[in-house]
């Protein structure tokens, strides 16, 4: 039988110089330059710029829909406690408690006018035109609910 042997082959790859980005005349110490520093910061500052406006528009954006789903609630409500009572409201106005802090309600009521059709100009019991007025203090959001009626005298 043959013995077998192994021979050790090495070799080696020439090693080349590490790329070098520095501007012709800067010595050779790490760091970051002010430059770079102030570029850092600029692109930092954006972003957080961009977020926090997303964030605040974001946070108007729920309170908006927060009054849009509340409002009409309460507008419904007043109007069943209005239409309960049966006798024609007159122009007031109120809160609604504790249970909804800070929303307020106007009432305004006029006879209903109607130029056309004839038929609704002729009716024997005038309608009432009831504007229920549901507002949210301290905000520039306000709802509105109109509703024509007859009221018991």
């Amino acid at each position: 039988m043959g013995m077998l042997t192994c021979h050790d082959f090495s070799f080696s790859v020439p090693r080349r110089p590490p790329v070098s980005f520095r501007l012709p005349g800067s010595d050779n110490k790490q760091g970051f330059t002010l430059l770079e520093v102030m570029i850092a910061v600029s692109i930092i500052a954006i972003s957080l710029v961009a977020l926090f406006g997303s964030q605040s528009r974001s946070l108007t954006h729920a309170t908006e829909a927060h009054f849009n789903i509340i409002a009409p609630m309460l507008a419904s409500g007043k109007l069943a406690e209005l239409k309960a009572d049966n006798s024609a409201p007159n122009n007031d106005d109120g809160d609604f408690g504790d249970e909804f802090p800070g929303y307020t309600w106007e009432i305004e009521t006029e006879n209903a006018n109607f130029d056309s059709p004839d038929v609704l100009g002729k009716l024997e019991k005038p309608l009432t035109k009831v504007e229920l007025t549901v507002l949210w203090s301290d905000t520039r959001y306000s709802y509105v609910l109109t509703y024509y009626g007859h009221w018991q005298e």
